[in-house]
């Protein structure tokens, strides 16, 4: 090949991953609610950014499943059909057994602990928006424990998608869900401590059903 190199020069991509970072963040956040248009203009303008690394940063929230790019209506924030949010739930679901499975075969007390901390925290959420982050924790502590590291790769494939859903939960309903989610998380972390597989697996098919039942309109309580 000569002088010529095998590869071709690295891009700095710095800002755009910076941009996409606080877009990503006012999502999580609240402030871009699911099918609201995000525009280049505005946000270039409002981050002190040229619209180069905006449209960039647009493209790395698509591929995370974050926002819907579409020639005739702009950059929306993703709404989450309900063929969505079956093939997530049902691709959660496999990679959750899964570390439910290797937690409680491998993961050390210290681990353990660590699962239990992120639960404990949901005692404090001030807010639902916090309690979706504290959530989001307590499922990223659990691939962790679980010490499989292509499994802690495919949950991270899907995690802000898991977040966008859990946000779409809350813009459903949120009567009573500061309660009763810290209570289902101690019970997920009690049947993972004990070591008990069955009790484990059905206790966090339960907590996936219960969300997507709020999200689907399969049930007025949350």
């Amino acid at each position: 090949m000569g002088d010529q190199g095998k590869v071709s020069p690295a891009r700095r991509r710095g800002l755009a991953d910076e941009v996409a970072d606080r877009i990503r963040e006012a999502i999580f956040s609240g402030a871009y609610a699911p099918g609201e248009q995000l525009r280049e203009v505005e946000l270039s303008g409002e981050m002190d950014v040229s619209r180069g690394p905006v449209r960039e940063a647009l493209r790395l929230l698509e591929r995370e499943g974050l926002v819907h790019c579409a020639w005739h209506r702009g950059t929306t924030v993703t709404t989450l059909s309900t063929d969505d949010v079956a093939e997530l739930d049902s691709l959660r679901g496999a990679l959750e057994d899964l570390a439910v499975r290797q937690v409680i075969a491998h993961a050390s007390d210290e681990d353990l602990a660590s699962v239990a901390k992120t639960a404990d925290m949901m005692e404090r959420a001030a807010d639902a928006h916090e309690m979706v982050r504290l959530d989001i924790a307590f499922h990223d502590a659990v691939f962790a424990a679980a010490g499989h590291q292509r499994l802690g790769d495919a949950w991270d494939g899907i995690r802000c998608q898991v977040h966008l859903f859990l946000l779409t939960r809350i813009g459903r309903s949120t009567e009573g869900y500061l309660g009763c989610i810290p209570r289902e998380h101690r019970e997920l972390v009690a049947a993972l401590r004990a070591r008990d597989t069955d009790t484990a697996l059905d206790l966090f098919a339960a907590h996936r059903r219960h969300a997507v039942d709020v999200v689907t309109g399969s049930t007025e309580s949350s």
